[in-house]
């Protein structure tokens, strides 16, 4: 017989429990305890790699823990150590990707990062976080489907910076309005776009920015 935690799911547990969207390595880390060793830094790496790769070529909520050991060539006592199961995982390598789009949102340069009209950078930020998307929307639709994805770090800080742009350009009801933008993010509805209707992501992506120059005045605008 096998072990029940063993054949767990990221369909199992996205049901069973609300995730909590943690930093990579936070399950391990406390107050007072040594930094990680190299080779400990070096599984982790190879744990969200592999994963990573599974949750691409297959349905993420199909994907094992011990699949994911294998994958990574690490024990399944080394995997628990870290990740309680596949959605924790998975959550972990979604905060990577995010990590990295919020570093170039905050220093990168514009039109994405600081420096250019909010409008050029709302535009700029539509087309990344569509990107986001097309590379990982199998993960984003496992693990935070529908009403989820709001308690998610992640839709908090586009929140935060689409706000920030809507004050910027003196934008009428930024609180508002700002849910508006990003609701054509949603997992769902680029699902549906892309996968139901067909349309590629270059026409979604010029769309959406033809709406945030029509939302956001340029400078010099009244």
């Amino acid at each position: 017989m096998t072990n029940g935690d063993e054949v767990r799911t990221l369909r199992d547990v996205a049901g069973a429990r609300p995730l909590r969207h943690a930093a990579p390595g936070a399950a391990g880390a406390g107050a007072g305890r040594p930094p990680r060793r190299e080779d400990a830094i070096r599984n982790h790496a190879q744990i969200l790699a592999a994963a990573e790769q599974l949750f691409t070529e297959r349905d993420p909520r199909s994907v094992t823990m011990d699949q994911i050991a294998k994958a990574a060539g690490v024990g399944r006592a080394t995997l628990y150590r870290r990740f309680p199961d596949p959605a924790a995982v998975a959550a972990a390598l979604l905060d990577e990707h995010e990590r990295i789009l919020q570093g170039r949102l905050a220093f990168g340069p514009p039109p994405l990062g600081p420096g250019a009209p909010p409008a050029q950078r709302l535009a700029a930020f539509y087309s990344a976080a569509l990107d986001y998307l097309e590379r990982h929307l199998p993960l984003t639709l496992g693990i935070r489907p529908g009403p989820a994805r709001f308690s998610a770090g992640a839709y908090r800080h586009w929140r935060a910076h689409v706000r920030s742009l809507l004050v910027e350009a003196g934008a009428p009801d930024p609180d508002v309005s700002v849910d508006a933008l990003l609701s054509p993010l949603a997992p769902e509805v680029y699902q549906f776009q892309r996968h139901t209707l067909g349309f590629p992501p270059e026409r979604i992506a010029e769309t959406l920015g033809r709406l945030a120059r029509g939302v956001l005045p340029e400078p010099g605008i009244g």
